[in-house]
């Protein structure tokens, strides 16, 4: 999810929703990333070091500037492209010698007998069956070893009203304010969120959607779900729709995600909370979650016109929201489970690798400022000759949360019900009640305050891990240090965890500071980018990461912006390894707006899949009046998300000779 300010200080509805994420809702004693990375580093000299010295040194003289381009040169690059210059304009941009293709827009048909796009005449049931809005994670499923047709798995995970319909938004006083909301309109909105499962196919070299396809289906707001795990059935979660408990309908807010080694892919519950409105009876035992969790946020209108989202009318239904979903994308019919097993809380994603022993790992982020980084291990262990077996893998194993102590440990703190804190004198009584007050059960462990974590990649070439840390506003002047120079850090930073011994299960690792973001240029910022990097090269705001079939780690931004860093979100190559650590190059930009997710490339590295969010939403953006028109430029087409899909010309790996 973003966190936009757009250049004129306008606040568009999508900027109040984004808002929300500057509360900081973590009201715990527990450390905050800030204060380790102070005790750690100051004690050890970090601005002494040869990377820091070079990066900040370079900021405060013409000569320095000079030895940093120098550097640039000199320094070897696994990454072989010609850099993207940094800026901002109305289109997208790739690096030379690549094409960037749309694939997937908005109100694209998903079925061969889909509706045609009609903008001005949208429905529920027609947006049921065409690409929905807002599409964020993307992952490839290569069918039967293909390396020219495989299943593509978008999530989409939210709506921007003023953009989307017509004559449903107005300018006032240069501000933009959304019109009477319908049930017709809140129905379009739940049926463009969730995500869309298609096959895509290799035709002449390029890749198009195969609309006859038996895998392709839309999953949305309305589409029935089921709990499974330890919070399957419990009290908290049944409704009067669902007495059992463990019927849900639909998934909403779907962030980043995952695919799991046996080829089902993860949706991520992220800010949930804003779908529900009202206010529970007083006195109601979900009180205290629902404040720690934001619920009710508000945002949207649908609890006017869905009693599933009013909260006085419906006290558990957000309880039943917050999960990791898995889907089986081979099977259409297959229902989506909420596997509850992996903790309730805004997870950005769920990055998952097999460890050494066979057990799975799953790597997740809770995207608020001061809230915590988890992984999950499986009790069990995949098995790569039977499919079927691993089917509820994730319904059994332990859910941990990090500690990131100042002698560069991280350990991973269990979530089990019974152990330290988590017992029923504070009001869990079963492992039910941790997992739906995940983030509480961490506050009692002591957890480490996190500056707002996103994609947690693990890296399985190397046993590193990469913590995406977008940013902290909050901070305050008390938690500047030497390593973390800025009060109000606006621009990030990204931790690089190395697994004890490449065991991803281990329970205590180290972690290390891979580079604090922002310009270098600026010596107040503090960035930490190698020297090496050019001035297209830095960035702010890190979200989602990659890693390709070679082991490097790419970075895709949320929150860049003509005003905070004069360029667009975009996709940088980062080099983590030897002389050129901390090294980046722009690889990809978006127009105007937008924010870059994905990012996922084919088993091959020859294909790279991105998608351009929310493009046209800066200033009093409206649909009759966006930022852009991107991708079609149709005066009588409103601005579409999209998927683009990247490919070398001529062939070949991606940013390899």
């Amino acid at each position: 999810m973003n966190d936009h300010v757009d250049p004129k200080g306008i606040k568009s509805p999508a900027h109040i929703r984004e808002e929300s994420e500057d509360v900081g809702r973590n009201r715990s004693a527990n450390p905050t990333m800030g204060d380790i990375i102070n005790r750690r580093y100051s004690r050890r000299g970090f601005l002494g070091g040869s990377l820091a010295v070079a990066a900040i040194g370079a900021t405060v003289s013409p000569m320095a500037l000079l030895a940093a381009r120098e550097a640039e040169a000199a320094t070897p690059s696994s990454f072989n492209f010609t850099e993207v210059e940094a800026g901002v304009d109305e289109t997208h941009h790739v690096a030379e010698g690549y094409d960037a293709d749309v694939l997937l827009r908005w109100g694209d048909k998903v079925f061969a007998d889909s509706p045609e796009f009609d903008p001005q005449n949208q429905t529920a049931e027609k947006q049921a069956r065409q690409f929905g809005y807002n599409n964020d994670y993307i992952g490839f499923i290569p069918i039967e070893g293909a390396d020219d047709r495989g299943i593509l798995v978008v999530n989409h995970e939210y709506t921007n009203a003023e953009l989307m319909f017509p004559n449903f938004a107005t300018v006032e006083d240069g501000e933009v304010k959304l019109g009477e909301y319908t049930k017709e309109l809140v129905d379009i909105e739940i049926a463009a969120h969730g995500g869309t499962i298609i096959e895509i196919r290799k035709v002449d070299g390029k890749w198009q959607p195969a609309l006859d396809s038996q895998y392709n289906r839309r999953i949305t707001g309305e589409t029935e779900t089921s709990l499974s795990g330890p919070v399957a059935g419990h009290d908290r979660v049944k409704t009067n729709a669902d007495p059992s408990g463990t019927k849900v309908f639909g998934t909403l807010n779907n962030c980043a995600g995952g695919l799991t080694p046996w080829g089902t892919y993860l949706l991520a519950e992220e800010n949930f909370h804003g779908y529900f409105g009202s206010e529970l009876p007083e006195g109601h035992r979900e009180t205290e979650n629902y404040q720690r969790i934001g619920v009710p946020g508000g945002w949207y209108e649908w609890a006017a016109f869905h009693d599933r989202f009013d909260i006085s009318k419906e006290p558990n239904e957000a309880n039943r929201f917050g999960w990791i979903v898995e889907v089986d994308p081979m099977d259409p019919n297959a229902v989506p489970k909420k596997r509850t097993a992996l903790g309730r809380f805004k997870h950005e994603g769920c990055e998952t690798v097999v460890n050494g022993d066979g057990r799975v790992v799953g790597y997740s982020g809770d995207d608020e400022r001061f809230d915590y980084v988890y992984k999950f291990v499986t009790a069990g262990t995949f098995n790569p000759d039977d499919r079927a077996a691993n089917a509820d893998l994730l319904d059994d194993g332990t859910l941990y949360v990090a500690r990131f102590d100042e002698d560069g440990t991280v350990e991973w703190m269990p979530l089990v019900h019974g152990e330290g804190p988590l017992t029923a004198e504070n009001g869990f009584e079963s492992q039910a009640d941790v997992l739906i007050e995940t983030r509480r059960a961490a506050d009692l462990l002591g957890a480490t305050k996190m500056d707002r974590p996103e994609d947690v990649q693990p890296n399985p070439t190397t046993g590193k891990v990469y913590v995406m840390l977008t940013n902290n506003t909050k901070r305050t002047e008390d938690d500047v240090s030497a390593a973390n120079p800025r009060a109000e850090n606006a621009f990030g930073h990204i931790i690089e965890i190395t697994e004890t011994d490449g065991d991803f299960a281990s329970t205590r690792s180290s972690w290390e500071v891979l580079v604090k973001c922002g310009d270098p240029s600026v010596a107040e910022v503090g960035a930490t980018f190698s020297p090496a990097t050019s001035e297209n090269g830095w960035f702010g705001m890190p979200d989602n990461a990659a890693v390709d079939a070679d082991g490097r780690l790419w970075i895709s931004t949320d929150g860049n912006s003509r005003d905070k860093t004069g360029r667009t979100d975009g996709l940088w190559a980062m080099e983590t390894e030897g002389e050129a650590r901390g090294t980046s190059k722009l690889f990809f930009r978006v127009p105007v707006g937008a924010e870059m997710c994905g990012p996922y490339f084919t088993p091959d590295a020859e294909t790279l899949f991105l998608a351009v969010q929310h493009p046209g939403e800066e200033g009093a953006a409206t649909f009759e009046d966006p930022a852009t028109r991107w991708p079609d430029f149709d005066e009588t087409l409103p601005v579409r998300p999209s998927v683009v899909v990247v490919t070398k010309q001529g062939g070949g790996k991606i940013a390899t000779s």
